[in-house]
């Protein structure tokens, strides 16, 4: 009788284990990757712009809070809409998706450039997000006439 009430036990515990693993909202985690990041060289001394892309695997969204950057005095984020471009606090990166800055859409400002970057340097960005918090790209400087290849 023993063993078969331990037997017993042993298995109520194992279902328990299974039904509170199933427990939760079967999301996964944002799993944020940042690809064809770049800045054009400016041709302002002040201002300059930025653009990549977000790719999120996971089952969560996240959020684009804000932007910081040794360059810059201080890195907005912009939406473009209807061909207006308005600054924003944040923007989502979809689970399972992404979020595409790119030139004519949605980007980034450098403002108040401490240094104007030049063709062949890296910027180092630090991108903030509500989840994932701080992301650091290395974001190339390319020419003011540049097009990425991107691919889709």
């Amino acid at each position: 009788m023993r063993r078969s009430t331990a037997a017993c036990a042993a298995a109520l515990t194992g279902a328990l284990v299974l039904v509170l693993a199933g427990c939760g909202s079967g999301d996964s985690a944002a799993e944020l990757s940042v690809s064809a990041a770049y800045m054009p060289q400016p041709v302002s001394d002040s201002m300059a712009a930025g653009f990549l892309t977000i790719t999120n695997k996971g089952g969560t969204k996240d959020e684009l809070t804000s932007v910081t950057s040794e360059v810059a005095g201080s890195v907005t984020v912009h939406e473009t809409v209807g061909g207006a471009m308005q600054e924003v606090d944040s923007l989502e990166v979809p689970a399972g998706g992404r979020l595409q800055l790119a030139s004519g859409g949605n980007h980034l400002m450098f403002e108040n450039l401490k240094r104007k970057p030049r063709q062949g340097e890296k910027v180092t960005v630090e991108l903030h997000f509500a989840v994932s918090g701080t992301v650091e790209v290395e974001m190339p400087v390319e020419s003011a006439t540049y097009t990425p290849h991107t691919g889709s």
